[in-house]
């Protein structure tokens, strides 16, 4: 392939992915007591809703949409999550086209992707590049609540200020991510849609809300013993550094000192791993725990409660 049929193909991709995405995404136009604000953001449902960052709608409940065919509509926020930094919308507009999700957790570095939002005001402004990095973090806070939002794409496309809510797509034009911040120059970063996103935008839909649930233990990673990492095949457990009095994991049982190795049949080697299993469905349900316990396996269930801010 020459030089020039490589960068029409390129050029084609782009292009394409352009034109399937672009009807989609929406310019907001947000106002709060805290004066006026922009960003992006993107049709998801065939019935109006949108996805965008929640520190875009930060303080508001209404606001104005623009589309790249120069529709101009009010939405109102349906919710939003500060911890995972995502928000759902809804215009009143009728026949506003869906772009379609694809799945963050089968992504590539290296692999092409295309941004698609309102920088500097720009409506419709489309810039391309490739994922840099997988699995970064990126704090977040909602009032005393700190948590870091797990598997985030780093992309070297052009992110500049108004870009967040925006869409990154894949090659077919499929929504990967959420822009949501611009890490440096020429770095950007998005909140993958995965199955955990996937369900914080399904409870956002349906409460307004996400709830999430509450095991009362705080720990910190340490590296398994040999034996134990042969057996178990993860290198690293979260050790329990504090239990609260009367939480589910003091009713269960979890003593400071003990090593967790496991929780709901998933490998716990951060804590980040376990908070990723802390939301709604989690909470009420018997979640078997595997600890490491002066050298002993011990098995216990928690029934984790829902978190109250």
């Amino acid at each position: 392939m020459s030089e020039e049929d490589a960068l029409d193909a390129y050029s084609r991709i782009v292009t394409d992915v352009a034109a399937k995405v672009l009807p989609s995404v929406a310019a907001l136009g947000v106002r709060t007591n805290r004066g006026q604000g922009a960003g992006s953001a993107v049709t998801f449902t065939d019935d109006g809703f949108l996805l965008t960052s929640a520190h875009v709608v930060a303080g508001a409940d209404s606001g104005v949409a623009t589309f790249s065919d120069g529709v101009e509509t009010r939405f109102d926020v349906v919710g939003a999550d500060p911890l995972s930094d995502l928000a759902v919308l809804r215009v009143r507009a009728q026949g506003v086209p869906a772009a379609g999700f694809g799945d963050a957790d089968k992504l590539k570095v290296g692999q092409l992707v295309v941004a698609v939002g309102n920088p500097m005001g720009l409506a419709g402004s489309v810039t391309a590049g490739v994922i840099s990095a997988l699995g970064r973090s990126l704090p977040t806070r909602d009032g005393r609540q700190v948590r870091l939002i797990d598997d985030v794409i780093q992309t070297d496309a052009a992110l500049n200020p108004g870009n967040s809510g925006g869409a990154l797509a894949d090659s077919q034009g499929r929504v990967i991510g959420v822009n949501t911040a611009v890490a440096g120059v020429g770095l950007g970063l998005a909140v993958p849609i995965n199955s955990t996103t996937r369900h914080i935008i399904s409870e956002l839909i349906s409460m307004g809300r996400v709830r999430r649930a509450w095991m009362g233990v705080a720990g910190a990673p340490i590296p398994l013993p040999p034996n134990v990492a042969e057996r178990t095949g993860q290198k690293q457990g979260l050790r329990v550094v504090e239990v609260v009095p009367g939480s589910p994991a003091g009713v269960a049982g979890i003593y400071l000192g003990d090593v967790v190795l496991t929780a709901g049949g998933q490998q716990i080697q951060s804590v980040q791993s376990l908070l990723r299993l802390m939301l709604g469905p989690a909470i009420g349900s018997r979640m078997p725990v595997t600890l490491l316990r002066r050298g002993a396996f011990v098995d216990v269930v928690v029934v984790p409660a829902e978190l109250s801010k």
